[in-house]
């Protein structure tokens, strides 16, 4: 540890080999040992002693939509960042779309850095997008660093980012498993949407009826297919419906390369709570019934659903009305994340190492980032130092998201993130951050 310029010390470190008593020594911005807790310090090294609090590495959240520019009223990378940061978030992956202009050619790409790389407070990285009309920009933009492509099967919902037919569903991804890359796929079956009641109005069980399960389940199967034919790697985002697990697993058994995310609101939040008109709730795929939500979490115990992730996906609050129809769909929960799910983790027996199991360490690994993801030695200096005992009430007026519409608001949750750290820089503490501190980051 002689070349160690910080040294944190707890009693709760979380290690990729369990929790326990230790002195994390750093130099250079990256953890060089983890060493027994009443390990000597070497000369020179500033102790940061935490008591009880717990160590944990720092979050890194794939599915983040930052909308900057262009919709930079609905978020930014400065707010974002900042929100991301509150909650033990140190990287984020901003997706493609919401963004004028989308990631989805490398001039755009370009932009979207400009803007980002003087007001991130984190570490931020980029998903390009994979439209009808861009298959030639795929590999162009996984050479500029993009860690994979964004892919829709059923509208998105803005018009500048179409969604793909089955048929340029195959064109794009032949194209990316000829580089090997990623596509990550928001899986629901327009046909099945499009059959389904459309009611509109105030009432949630009207609007979890127009996108049914079998819309995600239907277009799981066919993104399997598709997979499998070309030996491609895909990633099924934001997986609401529990029906779809045994076609994963068993794709998976018999080596289809698919990974799987769920998101804190579907593993916190259930479709009997939701009061009608309240659209701060509203997402697709939906939040589901209880009783889904029950083999969410069993799925992520056995490791069928591999990650946990955000989708935080903001909007200005006039466009989140009463009605679940037309209001924009998306949950804003970067700075609530981890204390959602660790107050639901803990209420069902699991620990904070499945936590950050699931939103860390196979976070950084979809992503490829070698250098995130866990307190070890050569690993980034990025912590999070939670208190999960103690508990918190949510105040929409306390985020820093840009646009304060929260469907948390009002819920006691435990897990305070004391501060946070990035590269072995504290860039929070008890709400006050350090000027902005965040590298781009590209595929390694």
């Amino acid at each position: 540890m002689s070349d160690a310029e910080l040294v944190l010390r707890s009693t709760r470190v979380v290690t990729p080999e369990g929790t326990r008593a230790a002195c994390v020594a750093v130099a250079g911005g990256t953890i060089t040992a983890v060493l027994p807790h009443d390990a000597d310090l070497p000369a020179g090294a500033r102790l940061e002693d935490l008591g009880d609090d717990v160590l944990l590495p720092g979050l890194v959240d794939t599915h983040v939509h930052v909308n900057d520019p262009g919709r930079t009223e609905w978020e930014g990378f400065w707010t974002a960042t900042r929100a991301a940061a509150a909650g033990g978030i140190t990287t984020l992956v901003d997706m493609p779309l919401n963004s004028l202009p989308p990631t989805t050619t490398v001039d755009n790409l370009r932009v979207k850095q400009d803007v980002a790389r003087d007001k991130a407070h984190i570490d931020v990285g980029f998903w390009g997008g994979a439209l009808p009309d861009n298959v030639k920009d795929l590999r162009p933009l996984h050479d500029a660093g993009v860690f994979g492509f964004k892919a829709f099967l059923s509208p998105s919902g803005v018009d500048e980012f179409p969604h793909l037919t089955q048929d340029q569903l195959a064109v794009s991804l032949a194209e990316i498993a000829g580089f090997d890359g990623l596509l990550i796929v928001h899986a629901e079956d327009p046909h099945h949407l499009a059959a389904a009641p459309q009611h509109g109005g105030p009432k949630y069980t009207d609007f979890l009826a127009s996108r049914p399960r079998d819309a995600e389940d239907t277009a799981i199967a066919a993104l399997i297919a598709q997979a499998k034919r070309l030996n491609a790697r895909v990633h099924v985002l934001h997986l609401s419906s529990s029906d779809a697990l045994p076609l994963i697993a068993e794709a998976r058994a018999e080596g289809v390369r698919i990974t799987v995310e769920t998101c804190p609101h579907y593993l916190t939040l259930t479709a009997e709570e939701v009061p009608d008109g309240a659209s701060e709730f509203k997402c697709c795929p939906p939040i589901r019934e209880a009783a889904n939500q029950d083999l969410l979490w069993q799925a992520l115990a056995d490791g069928v659903i591999d990650c946990v992730v955000t989708d935080h996906s903001p909007s200005t609050a006039d466009l989140k009305t009463d009605d679940f129809a037309t209001a924009w769909g998306g949950i804003s929960g970067l700075q609530l994340s981890l204390s959602a799910v660790w107050t639901e983790a803990r209420r069902r027996g699991h620990g904070l190492e499945d936590v950050v199991r699931w939103m860390s360490g196979r976070t950084a690994a979809l992503a490829g980032l070698g250098n995130k993801g866990a307190i070890e030695a050569g690993r980034d200096a990025d912590f999070a130092v939670l208190a999960p005992e103690e508990t918190f009430t949510v105040d929409p007026a306390a985020l820093q998201h840009r646009n304060r519409v929260t469907a948390y608001a009002g819920r006691t949750l435990h897990g305070v993130v004391k501060s946070t750290w990035l590269r072995g820089e504290r860039i929070v503490a008890d709400g006050e951050f350090t000027a902005p501190k965040g590298r781009l980051l590209t595929r390694p």
